[in-house]
């Protein structure tokens, strides 16, 4: 089990950028590491989610070429790069860990296993 932290959300405006952080508690080089997102009234994204060594990185087509997923297993941590911010993109943000290896397994969050408390970003003008 490893515990998770946020940080990085705010408001900022359409076209601006952000880069949200994961602490984890322990070491993650054993985790698969995603990030999803949750709009008020909507159901948990998948945005973003990196294999164990970092060579692979997966993303759904609503942020591809502008979310960019990174990760530091000798600080324990994970990275969300964004881009181009638009106001669907408001959520909030949250990081994820699970112990699966499968590609298809990154864009469910019933495979994730340790979840931080997430980050609250706002795209508004």
């Amino acid at each position: 089990q490893v515990q998770l932290a946020e940080s990085g959300g705010g408001l900022v405006q359409p076209g601006d950028s952000l880069r949200l952080s994961c602490a984890a508690s322990g070491g993650i080089s054993g985790y698969s590491m995603g990030w999803f997102r949750q709009a008020p009234g909507k159901g948990r994204e998948f945005v973003a989610g990196i294999s164990r060594d970092g060579y692979n990185t997966h993303y759904p087509d609503s942020v591809k070429g502008r979310f960019a997923i990174s990760r530091d297993n000798t600080k324990n941590m994970v990275y969300l790069q964004m881009n181009n911010l638009k106001p669907e993109d408001s959520a909030v943000y949250r990081c994820a860990a699970g112990t699966f290896v499968f590609t298809r397994a990154f864009y469910s969050h019933v495979n994730y296993d340790d979840w931080g408390q997430g980050t609250q970003v706002t795209v508004s003008s």
